[in-house]
């Protein structure tokens, strides 16, 4: 009895330390939530502009599985263009010239465009390289005025809810020097309207999924050498990632689930007295590094 009373002391210290531990362990769960909410939240992103390119499809297709393309492929002589070293400096000067004039231009002119020259840049951006030569884009032209016109006001929806509650108040800001908002009026005077979709996976024959490797760097690609093209044909346009419009444009096009909308470009001819932000570009020491 006299050897438990001479312990109890230390049992009561023992609980009183255990008592605290575990009272600061609650506390300091308690208080993560708080912490986390003091740091500034990331910019609100679309689902479909995220890269999917990391997901492995479902199990049902197997690593080893076919992908339906040919075993070997055959290979042919390949002869390039070969320049002078005056040329190439000529051609590369050139060309820099004509991409440095492309401007993004959001008031177009209803003037039809030949359809001829539609269907060469789009030929034009499907010579992009891409993962395993899947080739996964989906290039929708509209020109019906009625279809161009539900498009904007499903984008004018979302993009108004977009600017006042979605983007935060630091994309808002930043925006406001170049004077854009939710008014998309090009979307009904633009002759055309190209929307461009990455296939994230594609189907084999027997109607399994088909892996479409790096889709999302091989669409930019295309988009890159698109936005060329058009420049090069002397057509303008400006680039659009309609945020949170995706599923339902999807649907309005009756394009396939396997299909996100990657961009929205409004093609045309710039009004007479259109105007664009005068912005500069980095020099070249500012975007090359040379080692």
């Amino acid at each position: 009895m006299a050897l438990f009373s001479s312990l109890t002391p230390v049992f009561i210290a023992i609980i009183c330390v255990l008592i605290g531990i575990i009272m600061k362990k609650t506390n300091g769960e308690k208080e993560k939530p708080d912490t986390k909410s003091k740091h500034p939240s990331r910019p609100w992103v679309d689902e479909d502009l995220k890269d999917g390119t990391d997901h492995p499809l479902e199990e049902e297709e197997g690593d080893e599985e076919w992908q339906g393309l040919e075993e070997n492929v055959a290979h042919v002589p390949f002869a390039g263009e070969r320049y002078s070293e005056a040329e190439m400096i000529k051609r590369s000067q050139t060309f820099y010239e004509l991409l440095n004039k492309r401007r993004s231009v959001r008031f177009l002119s209803d003037e039809p465009v030949p359809r001829e020259v539609i269907d060469n840049v789009i030929r034009t951006a499907g010579t992009a390289p891409s993962g395993a030569h899947t080739e996964p884009w989906t290039f929708v032209v509209v020109q019906d005025p009625d279809l161009k016109h539900k498009i904007r006001e499903i984008v004018e929806e979302e993009e108004e809810i977009n600017y006042k509650k979605r983007m935060g108040d630091r994309w808002v800001n930043d925006l406001k020097r170049l004077r854009t908002n939710w008014i998309k009026e090009y979307l009904d005077t633009a002759p055309y309207l190209i929307l461009i979709f990455k296939q994230v996976y594609g189907r084999l024959p027997n109607g399994k999924k088909k892996t479409h490797y790096y889709n999302e760097i091989s669409v930019s690609i295309a988009c890159g050498i698109l936005l060329a093209a058009l420049q090069n044909a002397g057509l303008y346009t400006v680039t659009s990632t309609p945020l949170n419009c995706g599923p339902q444009l999807r649907v309005l096009l009756q394009r396939p689930a396997n299909e996100k909308l990657l961009l929205l470009l409004p093609v045309g001819y710039p009004k007479k007295d259109a105007t664009v932000p005068a912005l500069t570009r980095k020099p070249l020491e500012d975007i090359m590094v040379l080692m």
